[in-house]
């Protein structure tokens, strides 16, 4: 039998080493920005390639359901552009892959919505279309990042950065960041509500 514990204590303790050094002023702008979203009536946008197209899909469920729950009316109003494949298809297909998520948001995307753009490089071309997007029409980005943040951490308005140069403690923590939201949205709310127990994560409860 192999012995994987010396590279699996490794991993962990780098992981724990990344987390400590996370910049909790900045992250905390960054959940300030997605209740103003909310606050105005915008629609919030995420989205992102492979492993952060998964964290994007993810976020909307505990955004739309979990959060939306504790906060009561109005609740958040939030789409993954990586959720419809036809479309997503469709773009590649009949202009190119770079354009799949700024074609979804021309005509649509409005000043007082949020795009949550995640990118473990930053640099992911058709991100940064995207981001590039919101800029002309006057919308507010949050990146979400790994290694040096690249060009989407340079370009957001808001950020939640993960300083390690790995794409899989990267995607970690980034799924992290989006269950840290909804756990202290909710118990933002509750404790403003007085109401109990955080309900905690509609995904993981769902299994």
């Amino acid at each position: 039998m192999i012995d994987f514990m010396p590279n699996m204590k490794r991993y962990i303790e780098t992981e724990i080493e990344v987390l400590k050094r996370l910049n909790l002023e900045e992250l905390s702008r960054a959940v300030n920005a997605i209740l103003e979203a909310r606050d105005r009536g915008g629609t919030i946008y995420t989205l992102g390639n492979g492993g952060s197209a998964a964290t994007a899909s993810h976020m909307v469920c505990d955004l739309a359901k979990g959060c939306s729950e504790a906060l009561g009316e109005p609740g958040f109003q939030v789409e993954c552009l990586c959720d419809n494949t036809p479309i997503l298809m469709a773009i590649a297909n009949d202009y190119c892959y770079e354009d799949v998520f700024v074609r979804q948001l021309r005509g649509r995307l409005r000043p007082e919505d949020l795009v949550i753009a995640i990118s473990g490089s930053g640099n992911s071309e058709n991100v940064i279309r995207a981001v590039s997007y919101a800029g002309e029409v006057g919308a507010p980005v949050l990146g979400i990042t790994g290694y040096g943040g690249g060009r989407v951490r340079q370009a957001a308005d808001y950020s939640m950065h993960v300083d390690i140069d790995d794409m899989q403690i990267s995607e970690d923590v980034h799924m992290i960041f989006d269950h840290m939201i909804m756990r202290v949205v909710e118990e933002r709310a509750l404790q403003e509500k007085n109401t109990g127990e955080p309900v905690g994560c509609s995904v993981c409860k769902e299994g």
